[in-house]
């Protein structure tokens, strides 16, 4: 077993059998970690000595036969938007302090409590507001499938080191697809589930649309993620009570009914990704599902809402001077300019067209005898860094999400979407299978997902040098 690639399940069971030692672990990792992070710039802070440190401490803990926990010994990292104790919470900007935080989020108390060695904080674009890598505060984080192309965001760090299998658990968060697209353009598997499950703390005043998921390279290690990171706290008034299973893995989808939408009736979708999507489909029906082409009603609505919502993402990171300005985002001052003149009584209407958008996603799966739908994760593959949209596509300052036009409905409907690498492109880059569900349904989704890549293997790694 290779240690620095293994999962997540793999490491725990190895540690817990003394098959691994964690100190072993954590040094392989920092290897693999060596030799990519020039390529990637995943990274805000790598704290090797801190990673060493506790692996010892995890050491001990086996040897003097304590009770582990289901995570001991298993390194994991953290996006640079929420704390974590000892690293400064920077969020992608210059202009935040460089305090340091002296508590974690619950999310990231609960893998500490399970047992994981926090191996340090990864970059997110300024204040998570794109699903772009790139941010004012680290510069470029790239896939690891071909140097000069985004990895994708906002989750930007965590999709790079899990795709190029630095690290079996990454934390990301999604309010618009900053979970599932850096998972489908790094080539990893990226979970976001329903809105409430996993804490969120503090509560961002953002119209509820920021989700914590995890990013892995198997559907088992993000369930098992997942169930250590959710469950209530009275910090975060709409988290839920129930507790996740943590042992999901592949199983047969037959009686399923499974909608495949390949624009849901508006998005512009390149073809490389359609084709990789479509040829994936058969797998779905090969585990036992039946699978129909649907164009729902709901989906073309989207669109202009989203962006309407997007102004209560934004708006609060409005400069206050032209000098504050020049140290952010431009793409970010840009989207909040646009937006200058947004008023109350269209904040409220755009919340009220959601409320009513979210029961339609939710209860259409019921209605017309759905359990799930699939999609392509992102319209496109990962582009070259420094853009909002591919070169080939038509280019705005900041509107990047028209070519993400598939994520974030279920951010909007708060109901379970995950990200499968479906299938590489003939240019040699990752494409990501969508598979949702209605509300609650994130035991289902994570089924398909494991089973779907029980189907269709996605083992390959990207090779050094990255070119």
């Amino acid at each position: 077993m290779d240690l620095a690639t293994a999962s997540a399940v793999e490491l725990a069971a190895a540690v817990r059998a003394r098959q691994a030692s964690p100190v072993d672990i954590v040094d392989a990792l920092l290897d693999r970690i060596d030799d990519w992070e020039p390529h990637l710039n995943a990274f805000v802070e790598l704290d090797a000595d801190g990673a060493r440190e506790q692996a010892r401490e995890a050491a001990d803990a086996v040897a003097r036969g304590d009770a582990l926990g289901p995570l001991h010994g298993v390194p994991v990292t953290v996006k640079n938007i929420m704390d974590a104790r000892g690293f400064a919470t920077r969020r992608g900007a210059r202009i935040t302090p460089d305090t340091v935080a002296t508590d974690d989020s619950p999310a990231v108390a609960r893998l500490r409590d399970a047992g994981a060695i926090i191996m340090g904080v990864t970059t997110t674009p300024e204040r998570g507001w794109t699903a772009v890598g790139s941010s004012p505060l680290t510069g470029h984080t790239h896939t690891p499938w071909r140097y000069g192309r985004t990895s994708g965001g906002s989750s930007a760090g965590a999709g790079a080191l899990a795709g190029s299998g630095c690290g079996p658990l990454h934390i990301g968060t999604d309010g618009a697809g900053s979970v599932r697209i850096p998972a489908a353009f790094c080539g990893a598997v990226g979970f976001k589930p329903t809105y409430g499950r996993i804490p969120y703390v503090p509560v961002p005043n953002n119209g509820g649309l920021s989700h914590i998921g995890p990013l892995t390279r198997t559907v088992p290690d993000a369930a098992l993620m997942y169930s250590v990171m959710a469950g209530p706290t009275p910090l975060d008034h709409t988290s839920l009570p129930v507790k996740p299973r943590a042992d999901i893995g592949p199983g047969g989808l037959h009686g399923l009914r499974i909608a495949y939408s390949r624009d849901l009736g508006h998005a512009r979708v390149d073809s490389d990704v359609a084709t990789v999507v479509e040829q994936s489909l058969t797998a779905l029906m090969e585990a036992g599902a039946t699978v129909e082409e649907v164009t729902p009603a709901w989906g073309p609505s989207g669109p202009d809402m989203e962006r309407a919502l997007w102004a209560l993402a934004v708006l609060a990171y409005t400069p206050t001077d032209e000098a504050m300005a020049e140290q952010m985002d431009p793409g970010l001052v840009a989207c909040v300019r646009d937006y200058e003149n947004y008023t109350a009584m269209q904040a409220i209407d755009a919340q009220q067209r959601r409320f009513t958008y979210a029961a339609e996603v939710n209860t259409w799966f019921g209605n017309e005898g759905y359990d799930l739908i699939v999609t392509p994760s992102a319209s496109v593959t990962a582009f070259e860094v420094g853009l909002q949209q591919p070169p080939h596509w038509p280019q705005h300052v900041w509107d990047w999400l028209v070519w993400a036009e598939f994520s974030y409905p279920f951010d909007l409907s708060h109901g379970p979407a995950i990200s499968v690498p479906a299938g590489l492109t003939e240019e040699g880059l990752p494409v990501g299978l969508q598979i949702a569900g209605p509300r609650l349904a994130d035991d289902l989704v994570l089924r398909a997902g494991a089973t779907f890549l029980d189907q269709r293997p996605f083992t390959v790694l990207p090779s050094l040098p990255v070119g």
